[in-house]
């Protein structure tokens, strides 16, 4: 049975498209997958792929002629096919129908003839199901972006609309209030079914929708009508000749666009492969098909002229694989909580490189002690907990019309476990020793990563250290752990030439960054907050006396 071909929708704004090119002429058989003609559309000029097999019977719009979308491009069919009644068929009222329901009595006054079409009011505009692929026959509407009775502009994004590839963003090309939604999310419909109803604030709905029910006519409605009115061509476009295909080299490769995304997953390059379709188009069973080895002789013809034959190229072959796997309670707390704080607050960053020389020969001395073991991420607990007690202003919390200034220090130290991030905090930070410091992060993080560790002993910090200079990490950021105003990211000790006293010596130096609330840190504050880390880092002694 013939198939009617009608002009695509190949963006979400075309209303008219222009045939560029016809590479099939009436007469020719039709395979699925090979490309009909080249249309221009308000954005590009796309190449239009056939859904359907068989025996292209007719043209209905020539090269470089433009139609609106849904008009007759072309049928197909089967050789010797009568299409006369596609041609003539186009369901308008014959002349004595008409004069039969201008006989039937007249509907009461007031009201329209129940027959009779009613037109749609001015300045509303149905809205169908828009084709955003040209092998889409239905869509599904994933999520409305806007809702019934907010103001739409032109250009906003009504929703969002799976197709048969893919979830694209639908715009709108009217503005006013959007009075109605035809299908609610997660739902599906056919393309061309009514979507959205858009006009002036007030409009009677169901006057719209008996309107559009009914056959009325609106900017968008006529569309189709004027469609149907059109009298098809029936002279068949003369067959144009036979070409040789075109040659590669310098020149456009024509390819399906199913044939190019499969060579694009497996790494094929189209100019090696050679196409079995008209005129030399390459189909998807040239690239199913399609082996580099097969390609060895006219790669080594082509190479000939050159100095050095180019060595084949083994394409990797495997099978895609993905795994879903549920995300678990945790890994959703950190997402939300993270999502949260690098949406709402404010970050900025600073970063300071510091001289570890002294840092490095202190922790020597003290780890030379009996019973004592000291670490360098004790040491920048430490001194990040005296340096608070110096700026009480990045040991706050923002509180919508008040700031929270603590007056109590307690750090909390971000740990990796399997699930993800925690952050155990150490209370009253400021009057611990190094090494109680030290004690206390290594029970806290091996209780966390073993899950032993409480709920209360995660809550309360005041301020924040991340620690992957272990990882060899020299410099990175953290997103703020809220309510806290600040959290500091650690970088590796790395020994390079460092300049003292004017000249060139071998040194060791930390990159730390501070990133800041801006809402409650401003930038001299947080600067200052690192010169009095530094002072402590690079004289150790000072946080001992």
């Amino acid at each position: 049975m013939a198939e009617v071909i009608n002009m695509p929708r190949l963006s979400d704004t075309m209303e008219e498209g222009t045939v560029a090119k016809w590479l099939k002429s009436v007469g020719d058989k039709v395979e699925e997958g090979d490309i009909l003609a080249e249309i221009e559309t308000d954005k590009a000029t796309m190449e239009f792929e056939s859904f359907h097999e068989g025996t292209l019977l007719h043209i209905g719009i020539e090269e470089g002629d433009g139609a609106p979308v849904d008009s007759l491009l072309a049928i197909i069919g089967e050789e010797g096919e009568d299409i006369s009644s596609l041609l003539d068929g186009s369901g308008k009222p014959s002349k004595e129908s008409k004069e039969e329901e201008s006989e039937e009595p007249e509907a009461e006054e007031g009201s329209a003839p129940a027959n009779e079409p009613v037109d749609i009011p001015e300045g509303v505009e149905v809205i169908s199901m828009p084709r955003l692929s040209d092998t889409m026959e239905e869509g599904t509407v994933a999520s409305w972006l806007k809702k019934v009775g907010d103001e739409v502009e032109e250009g906003d994004i009504l929703a969002e609309i799976e197709t048969d590839k893919a979830t694209m963003e639908f715009e709108s090309f009217y503005s006013g209030t959007l009075l109605h939604i035809g299908i609610q999310e997660g739902e599906g419909a056919p393309v061309d079914s009514l979507l959205a109803i858009i006009g002036p604030k007030g409009t009677d709905v169901d006057a719209v929708l008996k309107a559009q029910a009914s056959g009325g006519s609106s900017k968008s409605a006529s569309k189709a009508e004027a469609t149907k009115e059109e009298a098809p061509k029936t002279e068949s476009s003369p067959k144009k000749e036979e070409t040789a295909p075109a040659t590669q080299d310098g020149q456009r490769i024509f390819a399906s666009p199913l044939a190019k995304k499969i060579a694009e997953e497996k790494g094929i390059n189209l100019a090696d492969v050679k196409g079995t379709g008209d005129n030399g188009r390459i189909v998807k069973k040239d690239i199913e098909n399609y082996t580099p080895s097969a390609q060895a002789a006219p790669a080594a013809e082509k190479s000939a002229e050159k100095s050095a034959p180019a060595a084949p190229v083994a394409l990797p072959v495997g099978e895609e694989s993905v795994e879903e796997v549920k995300n678990s309670t945790m890994r959703k707390v950190i997402a939300k909580r993270l999502g949260e704080s690098k949406f709402s607050a404010p970050h900025y960053y600073l970063t300071i490189e510091v001289d570890m020389d002294n840092a490095k020969a202190s922790r020597a001395q003290i780890n030379n002690l009996p019973d004592t073991k000291v670490s360098f991420n004790d040491m920048v607990l430490k001194a990040c907990a005296m340096a608070l007690k110096k700026h009480p202003q990045v040991n706050t919390s923002w509180n919508g019309d008040t700031m929270l200034y603590k007056h109590h220090v307690h750090m909390g130290v971000a740990v990796a476990v399997d699930e993800g991030l925690v952050v155990p905090v150490i209370k009253f930070a400021d009057q611990l020793s190094l090494t109680q410091l030290g004690t206390a992060v290594k029970d806290l993080a091996g209780r966390a990563r073993n899950k032993k560790i409480k709920p209360d002993e995660m809550e309360g910090s005041t301020f924040t250290v991340s620690n992957l200079g272990m990882f060899g990490i020299l410099e990175f950021t953290s997103i703020i752990n809220q309510p806290n105003s600040a959290i500091l990211s650690v970088g590796a000790i790395v020994e390079k030439p460092v300049v003292k006293n004017g000249e060139i010596v071998p040194g060791s130096t930390m990159k730390v960054t501070l990133a800041c609330d801006h809402r409650t840190v401003d930038g001299a504050t947080g600067a200052q907050f690192l010169q009095t880390l530094r002072a402590y880092l690079e004289n150790p002694v000072t946080m001992l006396a």
